[in-house]
C-alpha cells in the first residue's frame, strides 16, 4: 500500500509490507474451508489489532524485534490506518473507518450485506495490485498483493551533450606539432574512414596524451573534437568508479555502446591513470582489475566492421604513463603516445599571444612578448593562463585608484595620471588600500559609462607586475624555480665560467650554432674541489643566466630503502627533465649517488649507478638536457661516469688565488652593501697569509663576521665584548645611525676564522688533481704565498 505523503520511511516499510503478509495468510486460511467465495472469507485491515500485529511483525522480522516498542507500535498504527482509509477509498462509506486499533469491531454481517462480495474482492486486489489489473478476473483470490510501493521513482537520466566543443586548433597556441600529430591519427580516419576501407589499412583506435599538468592535454582534445565537428564524449576516470560489484564496468560498457551508436565519435578519458593500473600482482584491487579488462575489450571492439565502417577513436590523457597497465599501450589500443612537453620560449611567445588576443591591451605593437617569455621558463599553458589573468587584476586594481584620483583631480588626464598610479597604490598597506576600494565603490555605484572605460586597458607593466604572484605549476612538480643568483654574485673563477658559459648556457641559447658545427648532444660536467669553492654556486648562476628549467638534486634524496624505488626515481627524473627541455639537471654530492663498484659495495647501489648510466648515454635521447654534478671525493665516483659522453667536461675548482681572493671579497662586500670605512684595504686582507687557505665560502664568513664586530662595537661603546661582564650596559642604536666596517674589525674577524681546508687537505687535492690527470696545476704567484 502506499503511503500518502512524502516518502516512506524504512520503518513504515518494512511494516506495511509484513502487514500485507499477514493479510494474505488470514485471507487463505478462510479460503481454505470455505465452499464459497464471499466477502468474509477476505481478510481486511480494519479487522486487524495492535497487539495482534505487534506479535506477528517481531516474530517475523529478528531486526524489528529489537526495535524500541514504542517506536514500532506508533509505525504500526500508522500504518493500519493508512490501510483501512485506503480500504474505505474502495468500499465505500459502508465501512467505517478505525482511527485507533483499540477501538470496538465493526458488526461483519452488516458488511456482507451491503455490496455485492465479488465486486468487494475484486476491488481491494486491483487496489493491491497497482502495475496490471485486470478487473474482469473471475477469481479475484487467484491474485497476490502486490508488495509495498517503493519510495518515489527515479528521476531519468538527462540525456547528456554529445555536441562538439565551441573552441577549435586555431585558438591554441604553441601547439603545431602535435596538432599536426592529432590531425593525421585522429582527424583522418573519422573524416574519410573510406580510406582505410579501401586500403584495408585499420585506423588507430586510441591516442595517450601525457605530460606535466597544464600543459594543455584536455584542452588540445577539445579542440580537435570541436575542428573535426564530431560527437564527443568527455568522461573523468574516476567518475566510471562506483561503490557497487559490477557497477563499474556496466558504466564503461554504456559509454562505449554509446559512442558506437554516434559513430564517428570522438571518446575522451581524462586521467586515465586513475582506472588503469598495472595488473603486476601488487595491492590493486580487484574491481580495478576487472575495469582494465572491460576497457581492454571494448576498445577492442572499435574496429570499423563493428562500426558500420564509421570511425570511434578514443583520446586518453595522463601524467603518469608509466602506471599505466602494459596491455593497454599496445598496438591496437593506444597506437600512438603524444609527449605535451613543457613549452619552450619560442612556444610560450606564441601561447601568450593567443591568450591575449582578446584582451584590451593599451599598446599591441610595444607588448614584448619575447621579454615576457623569457621571464617566464617553466611555465605551461595554464601557469601562463595565470599569468594574464593576474596581469588582469593587476590592472584592475589600477583602474580603481585612477578613477579615484580624477574624482578628487576632474581636470587631470587619465594618461597623466596613470604611470604615477601603481607605485602610489602598491605603496599603501592593505587598509589603505582597502579604503581606496571602498571609496570608489562609494563614488561608483552604478556601472562605469563607455567613456569611463575607454582610456583604461591593460600594459605591459602589468604582467611584469603579475610576474611574481604566479607560482609556475614546475615548481609544485619537483623542478626547483630558477635561483636569483648572477654572474654579478660571483667573483673571480674567470675560466670555469668561461667553460660553463661555452658548454651549458650557449648551447641553450643558441643551438642552431651548435648543430652547424655537429654538436648536438649536450655535454655533462663535473666540478669538483674543496669545500666552499663555489660549486653550488656557479650552477645556480649558469641556472639564471641560460633561463632553463633547472633541477637541483642532492645526492642522497634519490636513495631508497625499497627495491627498485631508487632506480624508479632516477627514470622519472629524467622522464620530467625530457618533458621541460631544456633543462638542466644539477648533482650535488654526486659521490653519494654513484659510488665506484666493487666488491664492497651493495647490490642496490650498483643497480643505481647502472640506472643513471644508462639515462646518461644510453638508447634514450637526452637532447635538451645538460647535467652537471658537484663533488668534493672525485676519487669516490664510478670510472665509467667520467668517460665520454657522460661527464666527460671535469672543472677543478681549486681554492682562489691572492688576485681572486681580493675578487671575491670586492663583490661580497658589493652585493651585501657592506660600508667599508676608509681604512679598510681589502687587498691586503686578501693578501694576509692566514687568508691562503681560505675558500669562498670562508671569505664570506669572513666579511660577515667583520660586520658583526662593527655591530658590537656600536651596541657596546667601542668595548671589547669579551671583556664585558654581565652588567655591561648595551645601548639600542637608532636605526639611522652610521656604521662603518673597519679595518680593525676585519683582523679580529680574521684572528675567529679557521679555514675550511688545512694544507693537509690542500696538499690531497693538488695530489689528486694530477694522479687523475686532469690539468696541471697553476702555483700561487703572490710572494707572500710562496714564502708561506
Amino acid at each position: 500500500m502506499a503511503k500518502s505523503g512524502s516518502g516512506v520511511l524504512w520503518l513504515d516499510l518494512k511494516v506495511a509490507r509484513l502487514i500485507e503478509a499477514l493479510l494474505e495468510e488470514k485471507t487463505a486460511k478462510a479460503q481454505k474451508g470455505a465452499t464459497d467465495l464471499k466477502a468474509a472469507t477476505l481478510a481486511l485491515a480494519r479487522d486487524l489489532r495492535l497487539p495482534e500485529v505487534m506479535a506477528y511483525v517481531q516474530g517475523k522480522d529478528p531486526l524489528l524485534r529489537r526495535q524500541k516498542r514504542a517506536v514500532l507500535e506508533k509505525s504500526v498504527d500508522a500504518v493500519l490506518v493508512e490501510f483501512r482509509v485506503e480500504e474505505r477509498s474502495i468500499l465505500g462509506d459502508e465501512f467505517p473507518i478505525e482511527e485507533s486499533s483499540d477501538d470496538a469491531e465493526v458488526d461483519d454481517a452488516n458488511l456482507v450485506d451491503a455490496k455485492d462480495t465479488n465486486s468487494l474482492n475484486k476491488s481491494l486486489v486491483a487496489m493491491w495490485n497497482m502495475k496490471n489489473t485486470d478487473h474482469s478476473d473471475a477469481d479475484p483470490m487467484a491474485k497476490k498483493r502486490s508488495p509495498a510501493p517503493k519510495t518515489q521513482p527515479k528521476n531519468k537520466k538527462p540525456k547528456k551533450n554529445r555536441t562538439p566543443p565551441d573552441i577549435n586548433l586555431s585558438s591554441l597556441g604553441g601547439l603545431h606539432a602535435v596538432t599536426t600529430q592529432l590531425l593525421e591519427l585522429v582527424g583522418l580516419p573519422i573524416l574519410h574512414p573510406e580510406v582505410y576501407l579501401s586500403t584495408g589499412v585499420e585506423p588507430p583506435r586510441g591516442v595517450l596524451l601525457y605530460g606535466p599538468p597544464g600543459c594543455g592535454k584536455t584542452t588540445i582534445a577539445n579542440a580537435l573534437a570541436g575542428e573535426l565537428q564530431v560527437p564527443f564524449i568527455s568522461i573523468s576516470a574516476p567518475s566510471i568508479v562506483s561503490g557497487m560489484s559490477g557497477e563499474s564496468e556496466k558504466k564503461l560498457r554504456e559509454v562505449f555502446e554509446e559512442a558506437r551508436s554516434l559513430a564517428p565519435c570522438l571518446v575522451f578519458i581524462d586521467e586515465i591513470d586513475a582506472i588503469t593500473p598495472k595488473r603486476d600482482g601488487g595491492a590493486q584491487r580487484e574491481m580495478e582489475r576487472r575495469i582494465v579488462a572491460q576497457l581492454l575489450t571494448s576498445m577492442d571492439e572499435l574496429s570499423l566492421d563493428n562500426t558500420d565502417g564509421k570511425a570511434v577513436i578514443v583520446l586518453g590523457a595522463t601524467n603518469r604513463p608509466d602506471s599505466l597497465d602494459s596491455a593497454l599501450r599496445r598496438a591496437g589500443r593506444f597506437d600512438r603516445e603524444i609527449l605535451l612537453s613543457v613549452p619552450d620560449e619560442h612556444q610560450r611567445c606564441a601561447i601568450l599571444k593567443t591568450m591575449t588576443a582578446s584582451l584590451k591591451l593599451q599598446d599591441v605593437a610595444h607588448l614584448n612578448y619575447t621579454e615576457l617569455a623569457k621571464l617566464t621558463p617553466g611555465f605551461v599553458g595554464a601557469d601562463l593562463k595565470s599569468l594574464v589573468t593576474a596581469a588582469g587584476i593587476v590592472a584592475i586594481k589600477r583602474i580603481f585608484e585612477s578613477l579615484s584620483v580624477l574624482e578628487t583631480a576632474p581636470g587631470s588626464d587619465i594618461m597623466d595620471v596613470d604611470s604615477a598610479i601603481r607605485t602610489q597604490f602598491d605603496g599603501k598597506s592593505d587598509a589603505e588600500k582597502l579604503s581606496t576600494i571602498q571609496r570608489f565603490l562609494a563614488v561608483h555605484p552604478s556601472p562605469l559609462t563607455a567613456e569611463q572605460l575607454e582610456p583604461l586597458s591593460i600594459t605591459y607593466d602589468d604582467f611584469r607586475a603579475a610576474l611574481p604572484t604566479v607560482q609556475p605549476t614546475a615548481k609544485r612538480e619537483g623542478f626547483t624555480t630558477v635561483p636569483d643568483v648572477t654572474w654579478k654574485n660571483v667573483g673571480a673563477l674567470t675560466k670555469v665560467r668561461m667553460e660553463l658559459h661555452m658548454c651549458v648556457v650557449q648551447p641553450i641559447k643558441k643551438p642552431e650554432l651548435y648543430r652547424k658545427v655537429g654538436i648536438s648532444t649536450p655535454a655533462g660536467m663535473l666540478m669538483w674541489g674543496p669545500p666552499g669553492c663555489g660549486k653550488t654556486l656557479l650552477a645556480k648562476a649558469v641556472a639564471n643566466e641560460s633561463c632553463a628549467n633547472f633541477i637541483s638534486v642532492k645526492g642522497p634524496e634519490l636513495l631508497n630503502k625499497y627495491v627498485g624505488e631508487s632506480e624508479r626515481a632516477v627514470r622519472q627524473l629524467f622522464q620530467r627533465a625530457r618533458a621541460s627541455a631544456p633543462c638542466i639537471i644539477f648533482f650535488d654530492e654526486l659521490d653519494a649517488l654513484v659510488p665506484r663498484r666493487n666488491a664492497s659495495l651493495s647490490e642496490s647501489s650498483a643497480r643505481v649507478v647502472n640506472t643513471l648510466l644508462t639515462e646518461l648515454d644510453g638508447l634514450n635521447n637526452r637532447q635538451g638536457i645538460f647535467v652537471i654534478g658537484a663533488t668534493n671525493r672525485p676519487d669516490m665516483i664510478d670510472a665509467a661516469m667520467l668517460r665520454p659522453g657522460r661527464l666527460d667536461k671535469t672543472l677543478y675548482i681549486e681554492l682562489p688565488t691572492a688576485a681572486e681572493r681580493h675578487e671575491i671579497l670586492r663583490t661580497l662586500v658589493t652585493v651585501n652593501c657592506t660600508p667599508l670605512a676608509p681604512d679598510v684595504d681589502l687587498r691586503d686582507v686578501a693578501e694576509s697569509p692566514i687568508c691562503r687557505n681560505f675558500s669562498g665560502a670562508d671569505l664570506s664568513l669572513l666579511v660577515r663576521e667583520a660586520s658583526v664586530f662593527a655591530l658590537k662595537k656600536k651596541f657596546f661603546h667601542g668595548q671589547h665584548v669579551q671583556q664585558l661582564d654581565a652588567s655591561g650596559f648595551y645601548v639600542d642604536s637608532a636605526v639611522d645611525d652610521t656604521i662603518e666596517v673597519t679595518r680593525e674589525d676585519f683582523m679580529e674577524a680574521l684572528d675567529l676564522i679557521v679555514p675550511s681546508v688545512s694544507d693537509k687537505d690542500r696538499a690531497r687535492y693538488d695530489r689528486l688533481h694530477l694522479k687523475m690527470g686532469w690539468g696541471v696545476i697553476e702555483a700561487e704567484k703572490q710572494p707572500a704565498e710562496e714564502t708561506a
